[in-house]
């Protein structure tokens, strides 16, 4: 006898909901529609450009829409309309009113980037990096009217070391949770029991949208702090610090285990070591100065845009 399939509505927006579109397209089940945000203007030329999941609906023939929001009866009606059994949604970027969340047979899934209730809302990611976890992962979520504080169903966890970004992470956990959703959807079809296990709320944190005043460096935190930030925040916003007016992309670092008392965020060694809090060193491996291309922290001293005792403000 034939594996029994869904029909899913799948709503995502960037390469991170893709990789689990891509894996529902593999799969027994049947992605009858996608939900994506509008097509925006991006890059230097800022031309409009469509999302991920989006391109990649309209590569596999899956009509897509791109409401600004689902507020309107008409929006309601219509998601309503497509007789789906069930939603999974990933980092789709708009809140679902309680009628939508109702639409399908069995609901709407959430692909959660963090072990829950550890990190909700919308950058558990770069968060978990920021914030010295030594563990990350996946959560199946069944959503409700709250942010991320439905029941959970699975969970999967990777470790955080000492040079995990969140490019690396957000890959893995990409990768983990287009995995855990097909197993989910495959034990809802072939009717198995699934067991839903209530969120310790006093056990939550919340991971708030990214702001680029987020990427500035305070050079009275520890080496290990500031690391962490720069792992956990570049690409976006980026990690950033000032020498008088001018200003420097940080973007790889490296904790030294050397101690010097010079006022903090002083250039102490042509090596790239710089004083922190604590009096512990940060040794900056790659920095971009303004306007010009990322380089070594040799390249910067030869061409004149840092000295040795310049202070990081």
């Amino acid at each position: 006898m034939a594996a029994s399939s869904l029909k899913v509505i799948f709503m995502g927006t960037p390469s991170f909901a893709a990789m689990a579109l891509q894996s529902l397209i593999n799969s027994r089940h049947e992605v009858i529609c996608v939900y994506s945000q509008p097509p925006r203007p991006k890059g230097r030329g800022h031309k409009v450009q469509k999302s991920p999941v989006h391109t990649l609906s309209d590569e596999n023939n899956i009509p897509v829409y791109t409401p600004k929001s689902l507020k309107s009866r008409e929006d309601k009606e219509l998601f309503a309309s497509h007789n789906a059994d069930i939603a999974v949604v990933a980092a789709y970027g708009l809140l679902l009113p309680e009628e939508v969340l109702n639409a399908p047979k069995y609901g709407c899934l959430n692909i959660h980037a963090s072990i829950l209730p550890r990190w909700r809302g919308a950058s558990p990611i770069q968060h978990a990096i920021w914030k010295g976890d030594n563990i990350s992962g996946v959560t199946i979520m069944q959503m409700d009217k709250g942010l991320d504080t439905g029941d959970m169903i699975v969970k999967s966890q990777i470790p955080i070391d000492n040079e995990m970004d969140s490019a690396k992470l957000h890959d893995a956990l990409a990768v983990m949770g287009a995995e855990l959703i097909i197993d989910v959807l495959d034990d809802l079809a072939d009717g198995k029991k699934v067991q839903y296990q209530k969120q310790d709320n006093k056990l939550s944190n919340y991971a708030p949208l990214l702001r680029k005043l987020d990427g500035r460096i305070s050079w009275q935190q520890s080496a290990i702090e500031i690391d962490r930030q720069v792992r956990a925040l570049n690409p976006w916003p980026g990690v950033y610090s000032l020498v008088g007016d001018k200003k420097f992309k940080i973007l790889k670092t490296q904790v030294v285990d050397k101690k010097y008392d010079e006022y903090v965020g002083t250039i102490v060694d042509k090596e790239g070591l710089v004083s922190c809090g604590n009096k512990s060193i940060l040794k900056i491996i790659t920095i971009q100065p303004e306007g010009k291309k990322a380089m070594d922290f040799i390249s910067v001293l030869n061409g004149g845009y840092l000295k040795m005792g310049d202070v990081f403000s």
